[in-house]
């Protein structure tokens, strides 16, 4: 494939044209969209006239089902490498495992191990996930392929590229490989070095949902919170603004026909809100959206911050464009949804329940497709993560109802609720939740970011630290610096190169040992 075509572009231009088919998608298509902008951000500054070299990038042939020595079928996964940093063979090697989407070449060219690869003359390489971007298996994304997707065989795969890269760049068997990861690929970097700690020596976890969870309630009481924290631009009357703003929209949901249909225009909805299930996912994806809001806020490329959102919910009579009807809140909302869908350069919201439902099951591959399916199949079968705001206090609409969430596990799927329960449990009971127990795990995380609530925030021990960054979002400490980073996040990722330094002395002083 010729990469000075970057051919991951076209992808990302279909992708930001697909309009949201359920709440979590929104939360989705935002990641990806922010990771996007940032990856080719990164990929532009590489390409200056004092660039050395392009990424390349790679494929690995490696065993659909790795457990199983007399299953002889494979799968080709797409890696990425930048050499231009990589001064000696004995160097470090910098793995960024890729999670529940595609990787372009920005992803070695951005982020921790871009930006620490020269300090250390490392090797940085990427790959992608298993089942998502172009590491998919030819065959589909029906249920007999889909039982080969676990976050198990990501990890298999991951302990198989890092024997075959090692000889295919000729690295030396005692240069150590640090797993870098961020989301869920930052629990897959933490596991990876809890499961193969022979062959990972350190790994950084950004944002690491490391504790799988049914009904995830917390993630609204976060969002909740970080709507009146001050220091990002909220305040109390802009979380009670938010919560004015979702009764009146359930409001004219109870009333006429006339009133839900004119809601549905005025909230640049994909179509009729007459359906109560309908309704239900229209709720969900303004829940999203607030939801988006502080998950990645600060972001460059998220088209909503947290002070932007509390501007609009507390009646910046500007925002209105020439139809003021409605209380401020809920003018403030629909102007909300109305920079998010242009952001992501969607036509409408949708709010369809069957069509959710119905490009959920389709199987076949699609070039433009981010994964819906497979990150489905994923939670309904290992780690839940259903947001929910059923708990008191919670200041958005109760629906959807868990109930509801894991509906899509029985009509995707064909999985029960009591079966996805106890997927969950077995999850924390094979990698320990919160104490995970493995040594030489950096646990990075924001207290902004509604995803820490199930990560490590705490130090476990002397060998498994932990940071908190105050204010900060979802996978922050990983985005590109700007001028305008806080002196609390400045301070993280000097702490970060520091422990990196710390662990690559000590595999220095193994290596000197070794060669005595």
């Amino acid at each position: 494939m010729d990469i000075g075509s970057v051919p991951w572009l076209g992808p990302l231009l279909l992708v930001s044209l697909w309009a949201s088919s359920a709440p979590a998608s929104l939360l989705r298509r935002l990641g990806e969209h922010i990771l996007r902008f940032q990856e080719s951000s990164a990929l532009g500054l590489g390409l200056g006239p004092d660039s050395v070299t392009l990424p390349k990038e790679g494929w690995l042939e490696q065993p659909l089902d790795p457990f199983n020595a007399s299953d002889r079928r494979s799968f080709l996964q797409r890696y990425w490498v930048n050499d231009q940093h990589w001064t000696s063979q004995d160097g470090p090697v910098f793995l960024h495992l890729g999670g529940e989407g595609s990787l372009g070449p920005g992803s070695v060219m951005r982020g921790h191990p871009a930006n620490l690869a020269p300090i250390w003359g490392a090797l940085v390489i990427s790959l992608e996930h298993r089942f998502y971007g172009l590491s998919i298996p030819a065959e589909g994304l029906d249920m007999a392929q889909l039982r080969f997707l676990s976050s198990r065989h990501a990890l298999a795969d991951a302990a198989s590229a890092r024997l075959t890269l090692s000889r295919l760049f000729n690295v030396s068997s005692t240069s150590p490989w640090i797993c870098f990861g961020g989301s869920y690929a930052g629990s897959l970097a933490a596991w990876a070095r809890l499961k193969f700690p022979h062959l990972f020596f350190a790994s950084i976890a950004s944002s690491a949902p490391v504790r799988a969870t049914l009904d995830f309630s917390k993630y609204n009481d976060v969002v909740s919170r970080s709507l009146m924290n001050t220091a990002i631009g909220g305040s109390l009357e802009c979380r009670a603004a938010a919560s004015a703003a979702f009764a009146e929209v359930e409001r004219r949901l109870r009333a006429s026909r006339g009133a839900r249909a004119a809601l549905s225009v005025e909230l640049g909805a994909c179509g009729s809100l007459e359906r109560a299930e309908d309704q239900a996912e229209l709720l969900g994806a303004l829940q999203a959206l607030v939801g988006g809001a502080v998950q990645y806020d600060g972001q460059a490329g998220a088209p909503l911050s947290v002070r932007q959102l509390c501007r609009f919910l507390l009646g910046d009579r500007g925002n209105c464009r020439g139809n003021c009807s409605g209380p401020a809140p809920y003018r403030g909302l629909r102007r909300a949804v109305q920079v998010v869908t242009h952001g992501l350069g969607q036509r409408c919201l949708s709010i369809s329940r069957a069509e959710t439902v119905a490009q959920l099951r389709v199987t076949e591959l699609q070039v433009s497709s981010v994964g819906d399916r497979q990150w489905l199949y994923q939670t309904c079968t290992e780690f839940g993560y259903y947001v929910t705001c059923e708990v008191p206090g919670c200041p958005f609409s109760q629906l959807p109802a868990l109930p509801s969430e894991l509906e899509l596990c029985e009509q995707v799927f064909g999985l029960s609720t009591s079966s996805v329960a106890q997927a969950v449990a077995q999850t924390n009971s094979y990698y320990g939740g919160q104490t995970p127990g493995a040594t030489q795990v950096l646990f990075v995380n924001g207290d902004t970011d509604p995803w820490h609530v199930l990560s490590v925030t705490q130090p476990l021990g002397p060998s498994e630290p932990a940071l908190l960054i105050p204010s900060a979002s979802h996978c922050l400490d990983m985005a590109p610096e700007r001028p305008s980073d806080s002196p609390g996040l400045r301070l993280a990722r000097q702490k970060i190169s520091q422990q990196l330094q710390t662990w690559l002395g000590l595999a220095k002083e193994g290596q000197v040992r070794g060669a005595v």
